[in-house]
């Protein structure tokens, strides 16, 4: 058994089509097919059932994916272990970063690793904190950006603060409050929000703001996105509670500082047992490119 095989069996897996695994294995469909019937006829097992249109695993194939996925990654990182110990970084880094990124300058942070070591690969995913820190501690992960309430400190990983940022009330031009200087989340308590989904890291600091100040609020709206809260707080749906460095400069849209609103902590996240010496190489750039103040 070969890792190229593997290569391509996880590239079919991914993709459910033969030619598009072979575009992204850059050979030719033929050879791939080649190779994973050679690698069927070795293991006496039929991992793919396969007609001119349609591509699925087989039950065989389903078990066999983990232990293949594994095996080659394995291999990956015993490959980048020996490059790093000659002074040249090689494999995958695998990079989480939630939706409101505010204390890090990430592409800027990514491209001076690209220059610094041109040989490594960059995967870049969005999602949130709490996934970010359960796929590192899995290993399926390098390094994440986390936003967390100040409550909460990353568990199972190793981190450092990268900022601390209280949020602000985000409100449409012309809203009743939109000429203050200055709010208290009492003076929302009778609005409608948008926020992040119950439970999700980037919501907590919010809930957890308003419960501390003994205020209820009404969140209308849940969603994941970013656009989408200010276009329903431009829309004059709902308000938001935002960094401020998140929202910047928009027409239609005002924020205001909340004296008492939540305060967020942005972490960088990488693994506490074992990390790869491309994330201990990133940590060490993404140093130079801190951008969030930290508050009080």
């Amino acid at each position: 058994m070969e890792l190229q095989q593997l290569r391509y069996v996880l590239a079919v897996a991914e993709t459910r089509n033969f030619t598009r695994a072979a575009e992204r294995c850059f050979v030719v469909q033929s050879a791939l097919s080649h190779q994973i019937k050679a690698l069927e006829g070795e293991l006496g097992l039929q991992l793919f059932a396969r007609t001119s249109r349609r591509v699925e695993l087989t039950e065989a194939g389903a078990a066999f994916l983990p232990a293949a996925r594994a095996a080659l990654e394995a291999a990956e990182r015993a490959v980048a272990e020996a490059s790093a110990a000659t002074g040249r970084l090689r494999g995958t880094l695998r990079i989480g970063a939630i939706p409101t990124v505010t204390a890090l300058d990430l592409p800027a942070a990514l491209g001076a690793f690209r220059d610094a070591h041109p040989e490594v690969r960059i995967s870049l995913r969005g999602g949130g904190s709490d996934e970010f820190m359960e796929q590192i501690a899995a290993g399926t992960l390098d390094v994440a950006v986390l936003g967390l309430s100040e409550s909460v400190y990353p568990n199972r990983v190793d981190s450092r603060v990268l900022a601390r940022e209280r949020l602000v009330a985000v409100l449409p031009a012309g809203h009743r409050l939109a000429a203050r200087r200055r709010l208290h989340l009492r003076d929302l308590a009778e609005e409608a929000f948008v926020d992040f989904p119950a439970g999700a890291p980037g919501r907590v600091p919010s809930d957890a703001a308003f419960a501390k100040a003994g205020v209820a609020r009404e969140v209308v709206f849940e969603a994941a996105g970013v656009e989408l809260f200010l276009g329903l707080v431009r829309e004059r749906l709902a308000i938001a509670l935002l960094s401020d460095a998140v929202v910047g400069d928009r027409s239609g849209l005002v924020t205001i500082p909340v004296a008492d609103g939540p305060l967020r902590v942005q972490h960088l996240a990488w693994s506490e047992f074992n990390p790869s010496p491309a994330a201990l190489a990133f940590v060490d750039v993404a140093r130079g490119h801190a951008l969030a103040e930290t508050v009080s």
